[in-house]
């Protein structure tokens, strides 16, 4: 199996949909470089997998709500499934992946690696993200060589090396969780639930006229505690992070619509102004819309 193209397609609940592998082999391996312009960032989105990051070359921030891990060469981050996540270079860096269905270890749902380690290991409160650093994880690093090697390989019997590789680290993660595992059963994180359901809102309603206690109320709570679980999850304030979703949307609709406007893309991202939409993508990408337009458009054409 070769690697699948690296790219992002988000429903309305920053859920992506891109499917990981297939059915029969539920496992996708990504190769991607990434700069510090927003364009190259890999926005907050989530999915049903658990994924595996190998820092190859350079630095790269990884963000999950409350925590932030700056990946350095040979560093790993595992983060667990249905964690919400983002990631932008520190200036460059690449990176390779494994996005796997936690079932491709477990198997059916009542086997015994699925009811008395995977299971409990998605489950855990304590395991949202875990850094594994190139000078005390060489071992883990090694196994995730071993699986991705295989998998872009594409050799007969990939299948075998991936998953006893991929196990292997499940296992290692086990083993490390599993004293969380024994305590009483901890409550979902507040805050991750609110996050998700506060940038579904953000994402499904960005062109429209929104505020903090719009977005406060889709999550039934007062606009301080609003402030607060922005601030301390991805610690950006929400008109912040909406103005930055909107100026990215902006962006893409540039390319994929050069025939409208500037006012026009302006509008459709909930911009009250051309200026104030061009002020905005300023701060973001150091260029004018027309500018961005031109210089990317003109580069994509180039032999």
């Amino acid at each position: 199996m070769a690697l699948q193209e690296c790219g992002l397609n988000l429903n309305s609940v920053s859920k992506e949909l891109q499917p990981h592998g297939s059915l029969a082999f539920p496992c996708a391996g990504y190769a991607s470089r990434h700069t510090d312009r927003p364009e190259d960032s890999i926005p907050w989105h989530w999915h049903e997998e658990i994924e595996i990051i190998y820092i190859e070359n350079g630095q790269i921030e990884v963000k999950i709500p409350s925590q932030s891990f700056l990946l350095k060469k040979g560093d790993c981050l595992v983060i667990n499934a249905n964690i919400v996540h983002y990631a932008t270079a520190v200036p460059e860096g690449s990176l390779h992946s494994l996005v796997f269905s936690p079932a491709l270890i477990s198997g059916k749902e009542d086997s015994v690696f699925s009811k008395k380690y995977i299971s409990p290991l998605i489950a855990c409160p304590a395991f949202s993200g875990y850094y594994i650093s190139a000078d005390s994880g060489e071992e883990v690093a090694c196994l995730f060589r071993r699986a991705f090697e295989a998998l872009a390989g594409d050799h007969y019997g990939f299948e075998f090396t991936v998953r006893e590789n991929l196990s292997r680290i499940c296992l290692f993660l086990y083993q490390k969780f599993s004293p969380q595992m024994d305590l009483p059963e901890a409550s979902p994180n507040q805050d991750n639930l609110r996050l998700s359901r506060l940038l579904a809102y953000i994402h499904k309603h960005f062109a429209e006229p929104i505020s903090v206690s719009d977005i406060a109320r889709e999550a039934g709570i007062s606009e301080r505690e609003c402030l607060r679980c922005f601030q301390k999850t991805i610690q950006l304030p929400p008109i912040q992070y909406l103005l930055k979703y909107r100026v990215m949307q902006g962006a893409e609709l540039l390319l994929t619509n050069p025939s409208a406007s500037i006012s026009e893309i302006g509008t459709l991202c909930g911009f009250d102004s051309q200026s104030h939409f061009a002020k905005m993508f300023k701060r973001f990408y150091n260029c004018t819309p027309r500018e961005y337009r031109n210089r990317t458009l003109k580069s994509e054409a180039a032999p």
